[in-house]
């Protein structure tokens, strides 16, 4: 079996949202979910909306339902949340070819990719 569904229960201040079919490689979308890995979910929200990336748009999205889930689902303060874990996996490939000189094939691969958001509240130091 392989590691697809790696999900772990949750904490009870912690919430997340997951993405699935991402049309990106995963190795390009880690990129970006390791740019906003431990941060202040304010910050993180600041660091997508200006960031050069295409898929950045798409984590933005994630992110934001991974807050929406804590304030509402898990009745979370939103001020307090930090992105605990953010992590990648991969999903299907879709195969197609093109043609190339003297009757050969080039070979294209076209990843998907799968997200997962977790944010926390931080614990207020006392």
């Amino acid at each position: 079996m392989g590691k697809m569904s790696a999900e772990r229960p949750l904490d009870d201040v912690e919430a997340q949202a997951v993405s699935r079919m991402i049309r990106t490689s995963p190795r390009k979308l880690n990129l970006v979910a390791a740019s906003i890995r431990g941060m202040p979910v304010d910050r993180a929200l600041s660091e997508l909306s200006f960031s050069k990336r295409r898929i950045a748009v798409e984590v933005k999205k994630v992110l934001e339902s991974a807050i929406a889930n804590a304030e509402n689902n898990h009745q979370l303060d939103v001020d307090q949340l930090v992105v605990k874990e953010a992590y990648v996996g991969k999903s299907m490939v879709m195969k197609r070819w093109r043609a190339r000189a003297r009757g050969r094939v080039g070979k294209l691969l076209k990843p998907w990719a799968n997200l997962t958001i977790v944010v926390r509240e931080r614990e207020e130091a006392a």
